[in-house]
C-alpha cells in the first residue's frame, strides 16, 4: 500500500515547512500561526471559486460584530447548512482572518452542495461568559429564519466551531445557562480543536483569554466548562484534533469523548489529523487535502 504523502496539495518547500512547524508548534503559537497562514493563503487564493455566491456581512444582531457571510451555489434548494464559528482565544479573531481564511471552510462546503455560513461574534473582555455563546444563539436564530431563502434546509443545520469558537458552539448545545429552552435547532455538532475546558494553567499560552472570557475566579471554571455538561448533548457529535495542538486541547477533546460515551453509551466520531497543527486543521480546507472535509460531509449525511 502506497503511503499517503503528508499535506497533499502543498509544494515540496511548503510541505517541508509544515513538517518543521509541527513539533515546535507550542513553543510560539503566534509566530507559528503566522507561518501557517503564509503557507496556505496563496494556495487558497489560487483555487477557482467560480460557481460559489457569497453574500457578505448579513446582520444577525445590533453589534458591529453581529454579522455573517453566506456561501452557496446558485439555485440550490433544501441543502444542508453548516455554520462555522471561528477561534481566537476569546479575545481576538474575525470571520475573515485574511481574504482566504476562514472563508475557505464555508466555501469548501458550498462547493460540496451545502450552504456555508461564516459568523463573527463579540470578543472578551467586552463580552464575557456567556455572551459569546449568546451571540451564537442569535446567529442560529437568524440562520433558521433565513435558511430557505438561501437554499438551505432549516431542519438540517449543523454547527461547527474551532478553538474558542468550538467552546461557544458546544456551550450553545450543552450548557444549561445558554442552551435555548425551546430547542437549539442543531442537527449535528462539529468541534475542531475546541477549547472544551476553561483553564488558566501556566502552560496555557492563551490563559489570558480564558480569564478575560470566563473570569478570574478559577473556582467557577468547572461549572463553566463544556465538558462538565457533556451529558446534555442530544445530537450527533464529531470531534477533530490536530497532532500538534495548543496545550491541553487534545486532552479535553478526549475527555469530552469519554463523557459523551458514558452518557450516550456510544462513542462520537473522532479524528486526529496526523502532521497538522491547531491552525492548519482549518487552514487546509478547500485545498488538495480534504480528509477532514470528507469526514464532516459523511457525518452530516449520516447524522440522525
Amino acid at each position: 500500500m502506497t503511503p499517503v504523502q503528508p499535506f497533499p496539495g502543498l509544494s515540496d518547500k511548503a510541505r517541508a515547512r509544515m513538517l518543521e512547524l509541527g513539533p515546535m508548534w507550542a513553543s510560539d503559537i503566534v509566530a507559528n500561526r503566522k507561518a501557517v497562514l503564509e503557507v496556505y493563503t496563496p494556495l487558497l487564493a489560487a483555487q477557482d471559486a467560480g460557481g460559489i455566491e457569497v453574500t457578505r456581512d448579513q446582520a444577525y444582531g445590533t453589534h458591529a460584530r453581529h454579522k455573517l457571510d453566506v456561501y452557496r451555489q446558485p439555485n440550490i434548494r433544501n441543502a444542508p447548512v453548516i455554520v462555522f464559528v471561528h477561534g481566537g482565544a476569546f479575545v481576538r479573531g474575525d470571520k475573515d482572518a485574511n481574504p482566504q481564511i476562514y472563508g475557505n471552510l464555508p466555501r469548501y462546503f458550498a462547493r460540496h452542495g451545502c450552504v456555508g455560513i461564516n459568523m463573527e461574534y463579540r470578543l472578551a473582555p467586552e463580552a464575557a461568559y456567556p455572551e459569546g455563546t449568546q451571540d451564537v444563539a442569535q446567529a442560529m436564530e437568524w440562520v433558521r429564519s433565513h435558511a430557505q431563502a438561501f437554499g438551505g434546509d432549516p431542519a438540517r443545520i449543523f454547527l461547527a466551531g474551532h478553538s474558542a469558537g468550538g467552546a461557544h458552539a458546544a456551550a450553545y448545545v450543552c450548557d444549561p445557562l445558554t442552551r435555548p429552552v425551546n430547542g437549539h435547532g442543531v442537527a449535528g455538532l462539529v468541534l475542531i480543536s475546541a477549547r472544551l475546558r476553561a483553564d488558566a494553567r501556566p502552560d496555557n499560552p492563551n490563559a489570558h483569554g480564558v480569564r478575560a472570557y470566563y473570569g478570574n475566579d478559577e473556582t467557577l471554571y468547572e461549572a463553566r466548562s463544556v465538558v462538565t455538561h457533556a451529558e446534555n448533548l442530544d445530537v450527533p457529535l464529531l470531534l477533530a484534533i490536530a497532532e500538534f495542538e495548543n496545550p491541553g486541547l487534545d486532552v479535553y477533546a478526549l475527555e469530552m469523548l469519554h463523557r459523551v460515551r458514558a452518557s450516550r453509551r456510544r462513542s462520537p466520531r473522532f479524528m486526529s489529523l496526523e502532521h497538522h497543527n491547531h491552525t492548519s486543521i482549518v487552514a487546509h480546507f478547500d485545498t488538495g487535502e480534504d480528509m477532514l472535509g470528507r469526514e464532516i460531509l459523511d457525518f452530516m449525511a449520516q447524522a440522525k
